[in-house]
């Protein structure tokens, strides 16, 4: 009797451990008709800011599971033809304020979004505010006069999940 208490307290134990650090699901990034793979439950928020001469209101979904950030954020310029200089700029934000010299890129195109030279994506390693070390992987890209950048930020990110979150993304 004690041997099959200590086995079924080993196998509780053991199915405790499998217990998932990312619960993948689907979901809609609104208002934009864009889907994504995110690993937890999002959060949803918006506020205004600057992109170039333009005020928008950047919308954001994301959530944080296995010690990484991921966020898909968007706005809407009204305007197409300053979706790619849009895009270029904000690249370069934010790997400034990661404090990265710069990352290393490729073309990046989810399917339905607008091909454009500056639809890639970036990986590079820098600073988090506090001073920290964290990696970013970023991709940038448009549908019409709308602009996104999908992030995972992380000390360690795990390259499957970093995958999975990329490989999700796409237009409806």
């Amino acid at each position: 009797m004690p041997r099959f208490r200590a086995a079924l307290l080993l196998a509780a134990a053991a199915l405790g451990a499998c217990s998932p650090t990312f619960n993948w699901r689907e979901v809609r990034v609104d208002p934009a008709p864009l889907r994504a793979m995110l690993p937890c439950k999002p959060d949803h928020g918006s506020r205004v800011v600057a992109m170039g001469p333009r005020r928008v209101e950047l919308a954001v979904t994301g959530c944080d599971a296995g010690g990484a950030t991921f966020a898909v954020l968007q706005a809407d310029l009204g305007d197409p033809g300053a979706v790619d200089e849009a895009l270029r700029n904000w690249n370069r934000a934010t790997l400034a304020n990661l404090h990265a010299p710069e990352g290393r890129s490729q073309p990046f195109l989810p399917p339905g979004a607008t091909p454009l030279p500056s639809s890639v994506r970036v990986s590079a390693s820098g600073q988090r505010a506090d001073g920290t070390a964290v990696r970013g992987e970023a991709a940038y890209f448009a549908r019409g006069s709308s602009v996104f950048q999908a992030v995972v930020y992380a000390a360690d990110p795990k390259p499957e999940a970093v995958q999975t979150f990329f490989d999700g993304l796409k237009f409806e």
